[in-house]
């Protein structure tokens, strides 16, 4: 007589059939080539964007002065240019002293705006308002030509490798990144346990194996089974993706990324730790819908405002990064559904480790409870089927008659 097997045992029997079904498939290989269609779109459009940026032409403006007015406006405007970080100035282009200014904004060359006797008394006339950028542009070009021709004056530069400014604004960054890697990832591969729950639940197979084990070891297997195969697909995208860094970025590009608080090895560790309660979190969430759902049109609708509140987690927690101590920042770390969103941030901005463990346990322990009520809720839609024609979801219940 054979022994039943333990929750835990069970459960990993139903994680170990479900991760070899799935990774042994043909269909496998598919969602490891799914996210390189949207990468090399994403590539191709950047690339035109460049180009045709690249290839646009800067706003003219058209002068009227003489020869010798228009020559010092033109090397204000070279001098001023050629400053790094400023933004381009327009271009410059003569123009005949008899013409009016309707002619040659109508004119076969096309010009933004047309500046008239511009050290005297200066007229822009253009589809321009008094704040526009173009505008305070002109004036500087205008003031520079103006004042004596002094070359601008040369600053030394001295360089340090670190400043608390470019160190906290490079955190913010790595923090911002973090989180949106771990919130596409989550998005990306939640959506796959729902459907093969959906598949499996319309085959009979879950009321198969809820009927030999607890229906909280069929989903805590499903559960680890889905986050196992999803990270086998972040391995092979990870080691595909530091393979083409390594051999096509130029050297030192890496060391070019602003190091998180924590430092990279742990923030790593932690990146791999929230992505995989995030992806329980979610997935428990996903499996008490399924429950509720019979078929795929119906999974749709209820998990739509899911993943709309999803979207919402995730800017409540890219929002607390600026302030992560204000009631926002609190509130968004606190909540389970957006917690480790909120901690990866606040793991590349400060240096302490003990508030992500409290955070790991409070995020396992809604993981569990979370489990419980969608176990729960699926034994009932179970327990109601199975008694013949069983009870009407509330959407489909008819009002009784008087």
């Amino acid at each position: 007589m054979t022994r039943p097997l333990g929750r835990v045992a069970a459960a990993f029997v139903i994680a170990r059939r479900d991760y070899t079904a799935t990774v042994l498939s043909r269909t496998f290989l598919f969602f490891l080539l799914g996210p390189l269609f949207p990468i090399l779109i994403g590539g191709l459009f950047a690339g035109i964007g460049a180009r045709v940026a690249a290839e646009q032409e800067q706003p003219r403006v058209a002068v009227v002065a003489s020869a010798q007015d228009f020559a010092r406006l033109a090397h204000a405007r070279t001098e001023l240019d050629e400053i790094p970080g400023t933004a381009r100035f327009p271009q410059l282009m003569a123009a005949a002293g008899n013409q009016p200014a309707e002619a040659l904004l109508t004119g076969k060359k096309p010009v933004v705006a047309v500046l008239a006797d511009p050290f005297g008394s200066p007229q822009l006339t253009g589809a321009l308002a008094p704040n526009d950028a173009l505008v305070g542009q002109v004036k500087l070009m205008i003031a520079r030509a103006s004042s004596a021709q002094a070359p601008l004056p040369s600053v030394t530069v001295e360089r340090v490798a670190v400043t608390s400014g470019a160190t906290e604004a490079g955190r913010a960054v790595t923090a911002r990144a973090g989180q949106a890697l771990l919130f596409f990832l989550t998005l990306l591969l939640s959506g796959m346990l729902l459907s093969q729950f959906i598949e499996e639940k319309s085959n009979k197979v879950i009321e198969v194996l809820a009927a030999a084990v607890p229906v909280e070891t069929v989903f805590l297997g499903k559960l680890f089974a889905m986050l196992t195969v999803s990270l086998t697909g972040i391995l092979v995208w990870s080691s595909t993706g530091l393979a083409a860094v390594a051999l096509l970025a130029p050297p030192g590009a890496l060391h070019a990324l602003p190091a998180p608080a924590v430092g990279w090895p742990f923030f790593a560790f932690l990146g791999c730790a929230y992505f995989a309660m995030s992806y329980l979190l979610m997935g428990a969430a996903f499996l008490g819908i399924g429950a509720q759902a019979g078929s795929a049109r119906e999974v749709q609708t209820l998990s739509m405002p899911v993943t709309m509140a999803q979207v919402a987690l995730f800017a409540l927690a890219n929002a607390a990064i600026s302030e992560p101590y204000s009631p926002t920042g609190i509130a968004a770390a606190l909540f389970p559904l957006s917690s480790p969103f909120s901690m990866i941030g606040r793991a590349a901005l400060e240096p302490a480790i003990l508030p992500h463990l409290a955070a790991l346990a409070w995020q396992g322990l809604w993981v569990a409870l979370i489990l419980k009520l969608a176990a729960a809720w699926f034994r009932r839609s179970v327990l109601s089927a199975s008694g013949g024609r069983g009870r009407r979801r509330w959407w489909q219940r008819r009002p009784a008659k008087t």
